[in-house]
């Protein structure tokens, strides 16, 4: 028997896989929230698609998204990202990933983990949407507003609600698998 998957993803090996593991799972991990965050800042305009096809080349180019690495990044450093043809050479979104590392640990810093911090908008606690076609899913909440506006006020760049409610979904902030996908009562 085949599993009913959310129908944004069928048809594409790596789509399914991201999916079935990834996508709608909640994250507590400081590292794995920032290299989400910045996948989400480089998406913004593309395919999720696109960014997923080169994720491994954004993980080789940008140390393994080790944000401390990252928050040190001179502008030798940008000027080759700029020339790596295996991710995506937005200068904005290159130098934006820089501020958003430095941004990122001064919220460590204040909170104790960039973690708590983000969880805190939904009470430590996914919300769980009865999305029935994906298309219903919203682009983004009052939520995603909030937490976009207090991160812009922090500092990030590349940040707006609808790139906020896209991580919210990916790192299980929000639920917003199909009710009838295999992964909604999993997650």
């Amino acid at each position: 028997m085949t599993k009913h998957r959310c129908d944004w993803c069928t048809g594409d090996a790596l789509y399914e896989a991201y999916h079935d593991t990834e996508w709608g799972k909640p994250v507590y991990d400081d590292a794995t929230l920032f290299e989400f965050l910045i996948l989400e800042t480089f998406q913004a305009g593309l395919s999720w698609i696109t960014i997923l096809r080169k994720r491994e080349n954004f993980r080789a180019a940008f140390d393994l998204f080790d944000y401390k690495k990252i928050a040190e990044y001179n502008p030798q450093k940008i000027e080759a990202l700029l020339e790596n043809k295996g991710i995506v050479r937005n200068k904005l979104k290159v130098k934006a990933t820089v501020t958003n590392a430095q941004a990122f640990m001064q919220i460590q810093k204040e909170f104790g983990s960039f973690s708590d911090y983000i969880w805190g908008f939904v009470n430590n606690k996914p919300l769980k949407n009865t999305v029935n076609n994906y298309k219903e899913a919203p682009a983004n909440t009052p939520i995603s507003d909030a937490l976009s506006k207090d991160l812009k006020k922090r500092g990030f760049k590349f940040v707006g609600s609808t790139v906020i409610y896209a991580h919210m979904q990916a790192t299980g902030m929000v639920n917003d698998h199909e009710v009838n996908c295999f992964r909604y009562n999993e997650v």
